[in-house]
């Protein structure tokens, strides 16, 4: 072994020269990648952009996982690969036919990377027995780890990115909204016709008040135009008439814009649930099963049943007030409710969405890393037949998630009961943090009962009736009823 048998030279006779190099370039690459993340994260806390950061502390926390993953497989490749198991268990359940081997399988420059596979092999040979994991095998399941955690970050941050430029056209509605002059005795004075609002004509009118033909138009809407000015006028009144009554020029698409930024991070990350995932993937790629082109099917269907959720609920909401009144006075105003939630639970749309972005970045990951590890005519890629439409699958459910879906959650989460913490800006959330501390500790000193009812809400309700505090960026902040 020292003079380089199978295993290759060792550290004792290589060149210094060479692991000065290797070394070199490895301690720049990640020098470099390093500094990009400071130096974002620096940017985005100067533009304010909170919510983002704390996203590229999370991709950062996946990096650290990877990293030591990534140790935990180096450190123990060598006792991993001689851990025998007999012959005949590793007959079954294979990725493919052990009768249908093909040259094409091995690729040459990944899997003479870590020779010493051989050796592992030799060891239990001896015994009769067959490794439990060669390295060969550990070294290629080493990089799938790393492509999946990197292409659901990227994937995610496509989603978001794409989504943000579609969102984006929203903002001259908001503007031509806030330009307008208010005046809240004409605007009593004002009837308006239900059935005549362009709201309700687009949205529960004809045979759209047939509760299947109702699904089946939310269905179809979010393919095209999911969001219309008319919607976005009516949600954004409905918001503000519900949560903040005392400011009609509350900038509804900046809050949320951070709104959507703040649950950015958790998407991005990849939770325990998603991991799980991963292993019974990875164990249901039995030869023969096509079993990744049958889960490709998965991030389609719910992305499609989210996507006609999100738009009935629209439909809803304009059926509450469609079927309550004939007239109003004002404006149309619609309700926001937790009842129009599965579950009643806004929150879990976006764990639908978590699941949809890390389901369709695994496809994709898995595509690619066996396309460049066993070329694209091996056998665990499977038949062309279903390799091109798990693709196109994957396409698709990018698109119309950047597209439609996200867009849709934007502003169809702001319809449940109560509001995202991020409509207060960051130097009032500081300032509310602080004086609910000192008024727990000033209670808890003076053993004041009603101070400490507050510890047994999981909401913190504020009354700022009088003298509300002050919001730089749309002035008074206006009274407050319920904060997530």
């Amino acid at each position: 072994m020292a003079g380089g048998g199978g295993e290759g030279a060792s550290l004792e006779y290589t060149p210094t020269w060479v692991v000065a190099v290797v070394c070199s370039v490895i301690v720049a690459i990640s020098f470099l990648a390093e500094r990009i993340l400071h130096v974002s994260g620096k940017y985005l806390l100067k533009k304010n952009q909170g919510s983002l950061f704390q996203a590229l502390q999370k991709i950062k926390e996946e990096l650290m996982l990877l990293g030591f993953i990534s140790l935990m497989l180096a450190a123990f490749q060598s006792r991993l690969s001689k851990i025998c198991i007999p012959k005949g268990w590793t007959n079954h359940w294979l990725p493919c036919n052990k009768d249908l081997k093909s040259t094409a399988h091995f690729a040459t420059f990944s899997r003479r990377l870590l020779a010493a596979a051989s050796d592992s092999e030799g060891y239990c040979e001896a015994k009769g027995k067959a490794p439990l994991l060669s390295v060969q095998a550990l070294h290629d399941l080493h990089i799938f780890i790393f492509v999946l955690a990197v292409s659901h970050v990227v994937f995610s941050a496509l989603t978001l990115i794409f989504g943000g430029l579609k969102i984006r056209q929203w903002r001259h509605w908001e503007e031509s909204i806030l330009k307008k002059e208010y005046d809240p005795e004409e605007a009593i004075r004002t009837i308006t016709h239900v059935q005549d609002h362009a709201f309700i004509r687009n949205r529960f009118s004809g045979i759209g008040r047939v509760p299947f033909f109702g699904w089946l138009k939310s269905f179809f809407k979010q393919f095209f135009r999911s969001v219309s000015k008319e919607d976005y006028t009516t949600l954004r009144l409905g918001f503000v008439m519900n949560h903040c009554r005392g400011n009609p020029k509350f900038n509804f698409y900046k809050y949320m814009t951070r709104a959507l930024e703040n649950d950015f991070k958790k998407v991005v990350g990849i939770s325990w649930y998603l991991w799980v995932f991963v292993v019974l993937f990875l164990l249901l790629n039995v030869y023969g099963w096509h079993a990744y082109f049958w889960i490709s099917f998965a991030p389609l269907i719910l992305l499609l049943a989210l996507g006609t959720k999100l738009e009935h609920i629209i439909i809803q909401l304009a059926r509450e007030v469609a079927e309550k009144h004939i007239a109003v006075e004002g404006d149309l105003v619609v309700s926001p409710s937790d009842d129009h939630f599965w579950f009643h639970r806004p929150r879990l749309v976006l764990v639908l969405i978590h699941v949809i972005l890390f389901q369709n970045a695994f496809e994709i990951a898995v595509f690619f890393w066996m396309l460049v590890m066993y070329g694209f005519d091996s056998c665990i890629m499977g038949e062309v037949g279903f390799v091109i439409p798990r693709l196109v699958i994957g396409v698709f459910v990018q698109f119309l998630c950047s597209y439609s879906t996200l867009p849709l959650y934007a502003i169809v989460a702001q319809m449940g009961s109560s509001f995202n913490k991020v409509i207060f800006d960051d130097n009032v959330q500081a300032g509310l943090a602080g004086w609910a501390r000192k008024a727990k500790n000033k209670g808890v000193a003076k053993g004041k009962g009603s101070v400490s009812n507050h510890q047994e809400s999981p909401l913190l309700k504020l009354e700022m009736m009088q003298s509300p505090p002050t919001n730089h960026n749309n002035g008074p902040t206006p009274e407050i009823r319920h904060a997530t």
